[in-house]
């Protein structure tokens, strides 16, 4: 008998490579010719004085349900859909993605010294009900030099992260201190994800 499987509505290889750890199935729902960009039916543009929690959840929630439209239209078969959001939390300012080299050094200036807060939202769809979890962290980095900001933006590697860094790679060295879920910085904390696989009825 095959096991269960679920679709993860994501492109990010830290989010599968997480998946795997905990032993889940999936299948990536991916983009077809003349589709935009990832999740390009979801709109992730912040809505007027809406709060960090607040967004960011209601974006995993959204790009779960337009996955789950995704395998409809499709016509594909019908496995829950697995989705997340991340975003940062700076002086009560969403911080997303960096839209440039430019961009990502001024985040990085930004946090350097000092305390942020790293949120991922998980939700699940199976069409009928919708269910997400969230995940805050408290994140504080050392202070960063010019140097330090110029060698790491210069390696490509802040530019598809929220917040300009990954925990997992080179920028792990600026971090003083966490208090939270490292996998949930991440981008996928596993306890959370656990909790709603559980509710879905996938086995772990």
């Amino acid at each position: 008998m095959n096991p269960p499987r679920i679709y993860l509505a994501s492109k990010s290889p830290r989010r599968r490579e997480l998946l795997r750890q905990i032993g889940v199935h999936f299948d990536v729902l991916t983009f077809r010719a003349g589709e935009r960009g990832d999740d390009a039916d979801v709109d992730e543009s912040p809505l007027p004085d809406e709060d960090v929690e607040r967004y960011v959840e209601r974006i995993a929630l959204t790009k779960a349900q337009a996955g789950v439209r995704r395998v409809l239209w499709r016509k594909m078969l019908r496995q829950p859909v697995l989705s997340a959001d991340t975003t940062l939390e700076v002086d009560g300012e969403i911080v997303g993605k960096p839209a440039d080299a430019a961009d990502a050094h001024a985040i990085l200036r930004r946090l350097s010294g000092r305390s942020h807060r790293v949120l991922t939202a998980v939700a699940m769809s199976d069409g009928e009900r919708t269910r997400s979890r969230l995940s805050v962290s408290d994140v504080r980095f050392r202070t960063l030099s010019d140097q330090d900001i110029r060698h790491y933006v210069a390696n490509g590697e802040p530019m598809d992260k929220a917040g300009a860094y990954g925990i997992q790679g080179h920028a792990a060295i600026f971090i003083e201190e966490i208090r939270g879920s490292y996998s949930g910085i991440m981008g996928l904390p596993l306890f959370e994800t656990a909790q709603l696989l559980d509710a879905f009825g996938y086995p772990l």
